[in-house]
C-alpha cells in the first residue's frame, strides 16, 4: 500500500512542479466511470453521486461500454455535474469519447472511431493505450486523438502504464487526462483531472481541447479492487 501511495504523491509532486499555476486549475473531474448499465459494473446512480462527492470531485464523465442511454438519464436525473461519454469498443482498442450526445457504433477502425466521435461534437481520448488485459490501442494511439488518458488508476502495470502513456503523450504534443476507470463506487476519484474551465459541459470539453488539464491520482487499491471482484461474483452467482 505504501508503494502505491508514494507513486501517487510523486506523480502529484511532479505535476505541480510542471504546470504554470496548477493551483489556479478549477474543477477536479474523473473521466472514466463506468455505472451499472456497463454489465461489469456496479456502481448505482446514487453511488455515483455519493463516492464522487466524498472524493471531492467536481464532477465525473460517465463512460459506460459501448452505450451512452444511461449517461443521458443519470446527467437529467441529477444536479452533479455529469459529462456524457461512452467508452467504444473499436476494432483497435478501446477510445472514449467525451461530450457526446447521440451513440457511436463499435466495432469500427480506430479512425473511423474518432471520426465518428468529432461528429457528435465529442472529443477522441486514447484511454489506457498501454495497459494489459484490457483492449488498449498501444502503437495505434495517435495525433488523431484529442487527449491521452496518461493515468488511469485500473490499469496494470500501473508504474509501466504512466510512464509509457506519458511518453505517447510527449511524442503527440497531446493533452492528458486521468480517470479512475471505477466499476466500484470507493474506486471513483482514485485518478482525475484537473480542468480549467467552468462547470459547463462545453467548456470542460473545449478546455481539454486545448490542453488546459492536468492528470493526478494513484492506482486503485489491491484491497478495493479485490472486495470489487468479490462482489461481482457474489452478484453474478
Amino acid at each position: 500500500m505504501s508503494g502505491w501511495i508514494g507513486l501517487e504523491k510523486n506523480l502529484q509532486e511532479k505535476t505541480r512542479k510542471n504546470v504554470i499555476g496548477w493551483e489556479k486549475l478549477r474543477l477536479k473531474i474523473d473521466f472514466h466511470v463506468h455505472t451499472h448499465y456497463s454489465h461489469d459494473s456496479l456502481i448505482t446512480p446514487d453511488e455515483l453521486v455519493f463516492y464522487a462527492k466524498k472524493q471531492g470531485l467536481d464532477g465525473v464523465a460517465i463512460t459506460d461500454h459501448d452505450r451512452l442511454d444511461g449517461a443521458l438519464k443519470i446527467a437529467k436525473e441529477t444536479d452533479f455535474l455529469i459529462i456524457p461519454g461512452i467508452e467504444i469498443t473499436s476494432l483497435n482498442g478501446h477510445i472514449t469519447g467525451l461530450g457526446v450526445q447521440e451513440p457511436i457504433h463499435s466495432r469500427l477502425s480506430a479512425d473511423e472511431t474518432v471520426d465518428r466521435i468529432h461528429e457528435a461534437g465529442g472529443i477522441a481520448v486514447a484511454c489506457h493505450p498501454t495497459a494489459f488485459f484490457k483492449e488498449s490501442l498501444g502503437k495505434l494511439t495517435t495525433s488523431r486523438f484529442d487527449a491521452v488518458e496518461v493515468i488511469n488508476a485500473s490499469a496494470f502495470p500501473f508504474r509501466y502504464s504512466v510512464r509509457r502513456n506519458q511518453i505517447i503523450a510527449s511524442r503527440l504534443g497531446s493533452a492528458r487526462v486521468g480517470g479512475s476507470d471505477a466499476h466500484y463506487g470507493p474506486e471513483i476519484g482514485c485518478a482525475y483531472t484537473l480542468v480549467d474551465a467552468t462547470s459547463s459541459v462545453d467548456d470542460i470539453i473545449k478546455a481539454i481541447g486545448k490542453g488546459l488539464c492536468q492528470p493526478l491520482g494513484g492506482a486503485i487499491p489491491l484491497g478495493t479492487r479485490l472486495k470489487r471482484e468479490f462482489l461481482m461474483f457474489k452478484r453474478n452467482f
